[in-house]
């Protein structure tokens, strides 16, 4: 099975979109373009000793693709990159199956306000560190720390939103705002300071995300994933009884009963 490029050894690509700078609007020509997708293994390859791998990756053209239960517990632990497959806007989907289709339509079921503070800042805090060991004073080296900061005002923006409103917005309303502000902060790191704080400070207060999210309709999701790419092992099939009072079929001279 493959898509867009990336071969998988087996199994069935169930959701894939384009995820990453162009469904942020930050892209521009030139622009790489990221893929993101989820695939099934035939639930037989589970049952051996060596289990199948989890994860592909792939680059020219750039594509993860992530087994159906490992993007489920990344998406139970809000993981930012993994989750934002099931939000993306309806055009940027490339793959789509009936299963595909039902994840997205559990979302929600894999939030928690916990899960989003720690992940999201967690991102935050790590593009924020990258910008503090730019020197920007090599243009290469500062086009990416302006990348670093985009993307730390997307992460917590996006984290304020999900906890104020419980929904994952993925295409932001105002790319251009974010990308300047992203060149303040390339520019002047320490700026990025209070915006980590006020996110932190505003994710601590009551928001709508649960405090736990609910497993339950991943895993009855995952059973029918498994239930689908199920092959049961070949069985030949079997002669039919001989009709009443026709001759018994000879045992070929082997030892029976001897009465």
């Amino acid at each position: 099975m493959s898509v867009t490029g990336t071969t998988l050894p087996s199994g069935t690509v169930l959701l894939s979109g384009i995820v990453g700078s162009t469904a942020y609007g930050f892209a521009h020509a030139g622009s790489d373009i990221d893929r993101l997708g989820l695939f099934a293994v035939p639930t037989e390859e589970l049952h051996g000793l060596h289990r199948p791998a989890e994860s592909h990756v792939g680059t020219a053209p750039d594509v993860t693709l992530h087994e159906a239960a490992k993007w489920c517990r990344l998406a139970l632990s809000c993981n930012p990159t993994a989750s934002e497959l099931v939000w993306l806007p309806e055009e940027l989907y490339e793959t789509t199956t009936p299963l595909g289709r039902d994840l997205v339509g559990i979302r929600s079921s894999f939030l928690s306000a916990p899960a989003v503070r720690k992940a999201y800042l967690g991102y935050a805090d790590q593009q924020f560190r990258k910008l503090l060991t730019r020197d920007t004073t090599d243009p290469a080296t500062r086009r990416r720390a302006a990348k670093h900061a985009r993307h730390l005002v997307r992460l917590v923006e996006q984290a304020v939103r999900l906890h104020r409103t419980g929904r994952n917005l993925i295409r932001l309303p105002d790319p251009e705002r974010v990308r300047d502000l992203g060149e303040r902060i390339a520019d002047h790191p320490a700026t990025a300071e209070h915006l980590l704080a006020d996110a932190a400070d505003r994710l601590a207060r009551p928001g709508v995300l649960p405090e736990a999210p609910d497993p339950r309709p991943a895993e009855a999701w995952l059973r029918r994933v498994r239930a689908a790419h199920y092959s049961p092992p070949y069985s030949p099939p079997q002669a039919a009884p001989p009709a009443p009072g026709a001759p018994g079929q000879s045992t070929g001279g082997a030892m029976g009963p001897t009465g």
